[in-house]
Parts: structure tokens; C-alpha cells; sequence
């Protein structure tokens, strides 16, 4: 096996343990309190601590059929987003993760810090039903690999299992 393998295989390894490190940490904090806002606000931190080459991590909170922001790490940020409009709001209205390489080429996107290059949204559930989106930007273009997407939508499962939304 060539370095150059080796060493990507190595970085996935590391990667999956990071992932899985993170996962163990959350229900650890949620045993402390699984309520939404302390929930969220340790995620963010959490996951702002662990991935590399973000610029801001947090969620979006449905209310009134709209999102409104929540828990988050990062620079200041768009308070109000409409169904439908840029990638979170996009993201909640066809109720999909979305990976975008490029914001820039993006329809719509509401660029609420201009340092950021590519985006990953990922819709949390109860009952079926949108309840929050975790909102991942970073400085780079193309950022979010697929290992990322699976990472982090297994993370939100967690979330959406540890959760009290009440």
C-alpha cells in the first residue's frame, strides 16, 4: 500500500472515531439534561470542537412553520429563514439533507457569513414530522465529503432520539 493510501485509509479510520466519540459524548451530556436548548447549545459546541475547517455550526428551530435560530457556534447569524428560501430553508421544505460544494451556486442562498464556501443541512425529526436543522458552513468549497453526510446525519439520529422537544 502506497503513503498516500495509508494515510487516507487512516484518516477515514479517524474520522469514523470521531464520529462515534462524538456520539458517546452527547448521550453522556444528555444524561445531564436532555431538554432541547441544553441539548443543542452542547451539540454545537461539541460538534464545533471536533470538525475541522467550519466557520459555523448550529440549528435552525421550526416555529410558525418558518425557522428561527437556535443553538449555535459562530459568527452572528440569520435570525429568520422562510420555508423554501436557501439551503436551510430549502432543506426543510423537501425534508432532505442537503450538501452544498459550492454556496455560491447555490439558487437562493441567504449568505449570512460571507467566508463561507459550502454547506451541509440536516433535518431533525419527531414524530415525523421537520423539528430543527443542524446547519454546518465552512470557509472551504466542498468541504462535506460523503463520510461527513453519513457522520453527521447518524449523529442527528442520536439527537432525535435523546431529545425532549416539550
Amino acid at each position: 500500500m502506497c503513503a498516500f493510501s495509508y494515510f487516507t485509509k487512516l484518516k477515514s479510520i479517524y474520522n469514523l472515531d470521531m464520529f462515534i466519540r462524538m456520539t458517546v459524548q452527547i448521550r453522556a451530556l444528555a444524561e445531564a439534561s436532555n431538554d432541547y436548548i441544553p441539548l443543542l447549545s452542547n451539540a454545537s459546541a461539541l460538534l464545533n470542537e471536533n470538525l475541522e475547517n467550519i466557520n459555523w455550526v448550529g440549528f435552525y428551530l421550526v416555529k410558525n412553520d418558518a425557522l428561527q435560530l437556535g443553538p449555535f457556534q459562530g459568527k452572528i447569524a440569520c435570525v429568520n429563514i422562510e420555508k423554501g428560501k436557501g439551503v436551510c430553508g430549502t432543506a426543510y421544505e423537501k425534508d432532505e439533507v442537503i450538501v452544498v460544494e459550492d454556496v455560491h451556486q447555490f439558487p437562493g442562498h441567504i449568505a449570512c457569513d460571507a467566508a463561507s464556501n459550502s454547506e451541509i443541512v440536516i433535518p431533525l425529526h419527531r414524530d415525523g414530522k421537520v423539528v430543527a436543522l443542524l446547519d454546518i458552513d465552512s470557509p472551504l468549497t466542498g468541504r462535506f465529503e460523503k463520510k461527513d453526510r453519513d457522520g453527521l446525519v447518524a449523529f442527528a439520529k442520536v439527537l432525535e432520539d435523546l431529545i425532549n422537544w416539550d
